[in-house]
């Protein structure tokens, strides 16, 4: 797939406030500084799409970017540690939480995971739950530049480990870098079979 155009369109606190349901939709979540405004940009090919900050918990709402005029792009509050009171963070649970039950045009979410540690109770708690309510998900390992092949493998093998104790099978899985630009052509490719996809069954 190939970026040409990708606008900020809203950023909405609620789901009733997000853009009309007319298109497919990418949603991107993690814990809180799992580098999910890098790889946003690093994929989009526009490095100040996606605010990044080295301050936890930026992402306050739900975002949306629209791609290509054709498909959106939505970055939703990370889960997990940040530092902003329990108020706050409950709220963002539950606007993240309704998007992702009811948002009819979400064709797929990508959970973003830390590749530099061991398996967090809230990623995998996390994708239970996705499991659970049966909403499509993929893995995505992220700053992968920041470690060795042997210490990406370890990361990788104790999450399946994890998983498996509930699940049968493995959801599919990228790795990405947003400085080396890894994943990027794998992740695009997974969209645009997933449009493909739905386009064939509307």
């Amino acid at each position: 797939m190939i970026i040409r155009s990708a606008l900020f369109i809203t950023s909405s606190p609620t789901l009733k406030q997000c853009p009309a349901p007319d298109k497919p939709e990418f949603g991107f979540i993690g814990r809180s500084n799992v580098g999910k405004s890098s790889l946003i940009n690093m994929l989009t090919g526009f490095s100040k799409l996606a605010k990044t900050s080295g301050q936890p918990g930026k992402t306050r709402s739900i975002n949306h970017f629209l791609i290509n005029d054709c498909w959106y792009l939505v970055d939703l509050p990370g889960y997990g540690y940040a530092k902003v009171p329990e108020k706050i963070r409950r709220e963002w649970t539950l606007s993240s939480g309704e998007y992702i039950l009811k948002r009819d045009n979400l064709l797929n979410l990508f959970v973003l995971i830390d590749s530099r540690l061991n398996p967090q109770k809230s990623d995998i708690s996390f994708m239970r739950f996705l499991g659970n309510s049966q909403i499509p998900f993929c893995r995505v390992f992220t700053k992968t530049d920041k470690i060795s092949g042997a210490e990406l493998e370890k990361t990788v093998r104790l999450s399946d480990q994890a998983m498996l104790e509930d699940w049968e099978s493995l959801p599919p899985t990228f790795f990405s870098s947003a400085v080396r630009a890894e994943g990027r052509e794998e992740i695009l490719a997974y969209i645009e079979e997933s449009m493909n996809n739905f386009s064939n069954t509307v």
